[in-house]
């Protein structure tokens, strides 16, 4: 029976080294690679297919958030398991909406790092056991969360709202065309249609309106 392929991203080389000591432990699991950065990551997992992607959720270059549907489009058969300081639910639905399935928290054990791995291989979501589920499911049905802003951002295409996330991580239109596989022009385009939808083009206006609405939040970006 062949070994799970893990890969794992982490701007903290501390934990990518516990990680990889952790998964040599495991006779059924193997790191097969590391990133630094979001940018990396989503690169060297298009190339690599691995089984399992351990993401940091803020990184430079891409946050782990962000790199989620990227991977998903690029290796859907890799399942994602969100490593992360936070525990708000705005960032654990963020994450499973996006397409992730596991979410750990880096204060909880090892031992949940690997439980996770082993779910999330299988296609079963698994959540720290520190997260609320009822907070979370509480969350997601709550439509009192709606405002005119968020409303604003709902006008955005999926496509649109992608590269706006990537745009106020402070991402170039060469390197979102990079990540998405799309000529320079059509992000251009993209970013256009945005600019006109949202009312707004300068990149901080567009920070700003992205922490407003919950998008994005300074605490994270961009270190964790």
């Amino acid at each position: 029976m062949s070994k799970i392929a893990v890969f794992v991203a982490d701007d903290h080389s501390i934990v990518r080294e516990g990680l990889r000591q952790m998964l040599a432990r495991s006779s059924d699991l193997e790191m097969v690679g590391e990133a630094s950065d979001g940018e990396a990551a989503v690169k060297e997992i298009r190339r690599l297919q691995p089984d399992v992607a351990i993401i940091d959720i803020a990184m430079p270059m891409v946050s782990g958030l962000e790199c989620i549907p990227l991977i998903k489009n690029d290796s859907p058969r890799t399942a994602i398991v969100i490593l992360s300081m936070f525990v708000r639910e705005m960032y654990v639905h963020q994450a499973l909406s996006a397409g992730a399935l596991g979410y750990v928290l880096k204060t909880a054990p090892w031992t949940e790092v690997l439980e996770a791995v082993q779910m999330v291989v299988q296609g079963k979501y698994f959540l720290s056991r520190e997260i609320n589920s009822d907070l979370i499911r509480g969350y997601l049905n709550n439509d009192d969360r709606k405002s005119a802003e968020s409303s604003r951002y709902d006008l955005l295409s999926d496509r649109e709202q992608q590269i706006f996330r990537l745009v106020i991580e402070g991402n170039s239109t060469k390197c979102i065309a990079e990540l998405l596989c799309l000529s320079p022009k059509t992000v251009e385009k993209h970013r256009s249609n945005i600019s006109k939808k949202l009312g707004m083009s300068e990149p901080l206006a567009m920070l700003k309106f992205a922490m407003k609405i919950g998008v994005a939040d300074p605490s994270i970006w961009p270190d964790s």
